[in-house]
């Protein structure tokens, strides 16, 4: 019974991720068409979840984050902390939301796949196999120009900065798993660390925050910080604790499509025909993928 429930609301966790994740992907992507840069963005991600964080570090001081040894926060906090929106942000400074939205989930199920296998954690199964392949299948196809112009070069570039923070935040879910971190103590080393080097970012790097309004600044704080920066990471990492890391991989095949109808609303960005039907083979991966149970946890 306390499985069950424990399942249940790991569900209930994956479902708003899914909703924030979207949401952040088509934010982030409008302001940066206006006058943000991929650095405002961070700044205000991290400061912004900094400040959702201060009533835990008020009560319990930094007693949790010490429980996390200093080589494992500053792993975890590479991984996914700073400079993982700046790549995301970068990336979308080039490419279109729904790019970002279909390539970092479908990455981070790849990628989690390809990291269970070589370490042993997970054995393959035919299902798994046969969804991972058609993953794959469906970000070659993505991220396969049709044209040589200058700015689909650089849709490109973005796309591949995607895959990249792909990478890294499916090594970050191994290892929350290999290292068995808890939740907050893992949410509260990666943004407490990332807060560190905001004040020379915001500094040094180029901004536009002098030229957005009021109301924008403080939506992106709650949308990338509050949301994003906090509450996703805690539900992401609540859930690999729950159902592992690759499971919880596998909440993320709505984020495209949710993403895509939403950017088309708001931006005004429509995928190709190819596109969209690389991200219906990503998702149809996932899901696939997500109904073959891993071995290694079915136990």
């Amino acid at each position: 019974m306390t499985e069950d429930r424990s399942a249940k609301a790991a569900i209930v966790a994956g479902l708003a991720m899914i909703g924030i994740y979207a949401v952040q992907f088509v934010a982030a992507r409008f302001s940066l068409r206006e006058h943000f840069t991929a650095s405002d963005l961070t700044v205000l991600r991290f400061g912004g979840a900094g400040v959702a964080l201060l009533p835990f570090v008020w009560r319990g001081g930094l007693t949790v984050v010490k429980t996390l040894p200093w080589p494992q926060a500053l792993a975890l906090a590479a991984l996914a902390g700073l400079p993982y929106p700046i790549i995301i942000n970068w990336g979308l400074t080039y490419a279109p939301a729904a790019h970002g939205a279909a390539l970092c989930p479908a990455s981070i199920v790849f990628f989690s796949f390809l990291l269970a296998q070589v370490t042993g954690v997970d054995k393959p199964t035919r299902q798994r196999g046969i969804g991972v392949a058609a993953v794959v299948a469906g970000l070659v196809l993505f991220i396969s120009p049709t044209q040589s112009s200058g700015a689909v070069k650089n849709v490109l570039f973005g796309d591949l900065l995607f895959v990249g923070s792909g990478a890294m935040f499916a090594a970050y879910a191994a290892l929350i798993r290999r290292w068995r971190v808890a939740p907050v103590a893992a949410t509260s080393a990666v943004v407490l660390l990332s807060c560190l080097p905001l004040p020379l970012l915001y500094v040094f790097a180029p901004s536009g925050l002098h030229a957005a309004a009021a109301t924008e600044i403080v939506s992106q704080i709650v949308i990338q910080g509050f949301l994003a920066g906090a509450a996703a990471m805690f539900l992401y990492t609540y859930i690999v604790r729950q159902l592992g890391s690759q499971t919880a991989s596998l909440f993320m095949p709505c984020v495209p499509i949710v993403t895509v109808m939403i950017g088309i609303g708001v931006l005004g960005e429509m995928p190709t025909v190819a596109q969209f039907a690389a991200i219906v083979i990503m998702a149809a991966g996932m899901a696939l993928t997500a109904l073959a149970r891993p071995m290694a946890e079915a136990a």
